[in-house]
C-alpha cells in the first residue's frame, strides 16, 4: 500500500491486509468523504485522514474499536441506537447494503451531525468478511435544505394569506356591487314615484283644467254678454291655477334633473356645486356650517373626476344626515397644483373605527372605489362621541 494508504489503514491480521490494500488504496487516497471498514464483528480495520477528522479521531486510535459504539451509538434525539438494528452492520449480517441520510454519527467530544452514509459488504471467494462504509456531513445541506423548507412554508403560508386577502376583496366587491345595484333599483323607484305621485298628478290636474276650459269655451257663444263676461273671470282665475300647476312640475322636472346630475355641476364648475350642496344640506338638516375653501390657482377638476369628487362629497353629508345627529357641520376643501383634499368632519355622536371599516358598509366602500378609480383615497377618523371626520385626497392636474 502507498504510504499514505498505510498512514490511513493498518491492522495485525497480515492474512486480511492485502485485500484492504488491493481493493481499497487508491480511493482512500482520492476521497474527501469518510471511509472506514469494519469486520465480523464490526472493528475497525481501516478508516481514511477525512473520516477520521469527521468524527473527532486520530485514524491509528479507532483501529480494532467497535464503530457502531464510536461513532452510532444513539439516535439524534440521545436515545440508545442498538448494534442489531444498525443499517451499517446489517450490510454484511444480513446481506442488506443501504444508503441512509437521516441519522446522525457522534464526534469524540460528544456532539452529533447529520450525515448520510452507505454501507456494502464486502465479499471475497464467496465468503462476507465485513462492510465498507462512506460517510459525509451534511450539516449544510440540511441548514440549506431547511432554509428552503422555510422560504416554502412562509412562500405558501403568504400565498394563503393574500388568496384569503382576495377572496375577502372579491366578496365584498361583490356585496358592494349588489349594494350599488339595490340602492340603483331604489333611487329608480324614487324617481319612479316621484314621476307618477307628483308629476302624474300635476298633469291630470292640468288636463282636467284643459278638459274644463274646452268645455267652457265651447258654451261661450250660447251665453249672455254678463254670463260670458263673468265666464271669461273663472276662465282666467283657472289658467292662473294651470300656470302655478305648471310652475311646480317644472320645479319637479329640475329637482329631479338636480337629483340626478346636478346642473350647476356643468354650469359653474365643481367648486360652486360643493359650496351649494353644503349650503342645501345644512339647511335641509337645521346645522351650523364651517366652511373653508382654499382653490386659489387650482386645476378645476371636470367631466367623470369632478362628478366622483362631488358623489363622495354628497355620500359623506349623507353619513352625517343619517348618524350623526350633529349640531354644526364643518367642510375644508383644500388643493393645489397637484392635489386636492376634502375634509368633511361633523360634531356627533360618532362611531368605533371597527363599524366604519366594516364589509357592511358599502357607503365608506363604494367612496373609496370612487376615490381609488382616479388615483384618491378616503381617511375615515372616528371615535363614540367624538364625531367623525371623513377626508378625501385626490391627484389634480395633467399627469392625474
Amino acid at each position: 500500500m502507498h504510504a499514505d494508504a498505510l498512514d490511513l489503514a493498518s491492522t495485525a491480521d497480515t492474512a486480511v491486509h492485502p485485500l484492504w490494500q488491493r481493493q481499497l488504496g487508491l480511493l482512500l487516497q482520492s476521497t474527501g468523504d469518510g471511509i472506514f471498514g469494519i469486520d465480523l464483528d464490526g472493528r475497525c480495520m481501516f478508516i481514511n485522514r477525512a473520516g477520521a477528522r469527521l468524527i473527532g479521531h486520530e485514524p491509528a486510535a479507532l483501529l480494532g474499536r467497535n464503530m457502531h459504539e464510536v461513532t452510532h451509538h444513539s439516535h439524534a434525539d440521545g436515545a440508545h441506537y442498538a448494534d442489531e438494528d444498525c443499517p451499517i452492520f446489517n450490510a454484511f449480517r444480513r446481506g442488506l447494503p443501504c444508503r441512509i441520510d437521516s441519522e446522525v454519527f457522534w464526534r469524540a467530544d460528544g456532539t452529533a451531525f447529520p450525515v448520510e452514509y452507505s454501507s456494502y459488504p464486502i465479499v471475497d471467494g464467496g465468503e462476507v468478511r465485513g462492510a465498507v462504509v462512506t460517510f459525509v456531513d451534511i450539516t449544510e445541506r440540511r441548514r440549506v435544505a431547511d432554509a428552503l423548507r422555510r422560504a416554502r412554508d412562509e412562500l405558501e403560508q403568504r400565498v394563503a394569506e393574500r388568496t384569503h386577502e382576495l377572496s375577502l376583496a372579491l366578496q365584498r366587491q361583490r356585496e358592494l356591487s349588489a349594494h350599488l345595484d339595490t340602492v340603483r333599483e331604489e333611487e329608480r323607484t324614487r324617481i319612479a314615484r316621484e314621476v307618477h305621485d307628483e308629476l302624474g298628478s300635476l298633469l291630470v290636474a292640468l288636463k282636467l283644467d284643459v278638459n274644463w276650459l274646452d268645455k267652457r269655451l265651447s258654451e261661450q257663444q250660447a251665453r249672455s254678454a254678463h254670463e260670458a263676461e263673468a265666464m271669461r273671470a273663472r276662465m282666467r282665475s283657472k289658467c292662473s291655477n294651470m300656470s302655478r300647476l305648471i310652475e311646480s312640475a317644472v320645479d319637479n322636472v329640475g329637482r329631479i334633473i338636480t337629483d340626478l346630475r346636478p346642473s350647476i355641476l356643468d354650469h359653474q364648475g365643481l367648486w360652486a356645486a360643493l359650496e351649494w350642496q353644503a349650503q342645501e344640506f345644512v339647511a335641509a338638516a337645521e346645522l351650523r356650517l364651517h366652511w373653508r375653501m382654499q382653490v386659489d390657482g387650482a386645476p378645476e377638476p371636470g367631466g367623470t373626476r369632478a362628478m366622483a369628487v362631488f358623489r363622495i362629497f354628497q355620500e359623506m353629508l349623507s353619513n352625517v344626515g343619517r348618524h350623526a345627529r350633529a349640531r354644526t357641520l364643518s367642510v375644508d376643501v383644500a388643493a393645489g397644483a397637484r392635489a386636492l383634499r376634502l375634509a368633511v368632519h361633523d360634531d356627533g355622536v360618532g362611531a368605533p373605527a371597527t363599524a366604519l371599516e366594516a364589509a357592511t358598509a358599502y357607503g365608506v366602500m363604494g367612496m373609496r372605489e370612487r376615490a381609488l378609480h382616479f388615483g384618491g383615497c378616503i381617511e375615515v377618523a372616528s371615535a363614540p362621541g367624538a364625531g367623525a371626520t371623513f377626508t378625501l385626497q385626490m391627484p389634480l392636474g395633467p399627469e392625474a
